[in-house]
């Protein structure tokens, strides 16, 4: 969905991919009880928007759900490339996720999905490991939480210095499209 309305303000539009880091900073193993609840939050995704999900990672007594590090792989490749790369490779790491059950928490498997994505593997490990890159991701968090983003993903227009929300969390490409059409236009 996201890809789709980049491109539709494609020349028109100036898109800026911004993390929000839904669990930033986990340090632990998810416990049964947060396991069950990521289960059914997962299904309840499933059902809304057809998003595929494997539960393997949830199996595993090692699984620990921290956000960060994927945050900042796409801020990384947002600063070695542009935003539009950086909203494709997110792509790629949530099907990665999700599907694949690759443990994107991981560095090693940032690396090589980053290899796997066309993009140079040992600039992106120098950037993606630099005090600069975490302080961008932490900024990233910080201008979502100062626009009171509470779900994901959040879709916001700017414009004159003022920022306008289209949507908080999920909505579907056929309630978006006529709404984002309709702010191009003006």
């Amino acid at each position: 969905m996201m890809l789709a309305l980049a491109e539709q303000c494609n020349g028109r539009a100036k898109v800026s991919v911004v993390m929000g880091g839904l669990h930033p900073g986990t340090v632990h193993p998810q416990d049964r009880e947060r396991k069950d609840f990521l289960r059914h939050h997962w299904k309840e995704v499933n059902e809304r928007t057809g998003q595929p999900f494997s539960y393997r990672l949830l199996e595993r007594n090692d699984f620990v759900y921290d956000t960060e590090p994927p945050c900042r792989a796409v801020v990384t490749v947002r600063n070695m490339h542009n935003d539009m790369k950086a909203l494709q490779f997110f792509s790629k790491l949530q099907k990665s996720f999700y599907v694949d059950n690759a443990d994107i928490p991981r560095q090693e498997v940032l690396v090589r999905l980053v290899e796997d994505f066309g993009l140079e593997q040992n600039e992106f490990k120098d950037k993606f490991a630099s005090e600069e890159m975490i302080k961008k991701t932490i900024d990233d968090f910080e201008f979502g939480r100062s626009l009171g983003v509470t779900g994901y993903p959040t879709v916001v227009v700017r414009e004159d210095e003022q920022n306008a929300c289209l949507t908080w969390g999920y909505q579907s490409l056929d309630i978006l499209h006529p709404v984002l059409e309709e702010w191009l236009e003006k």
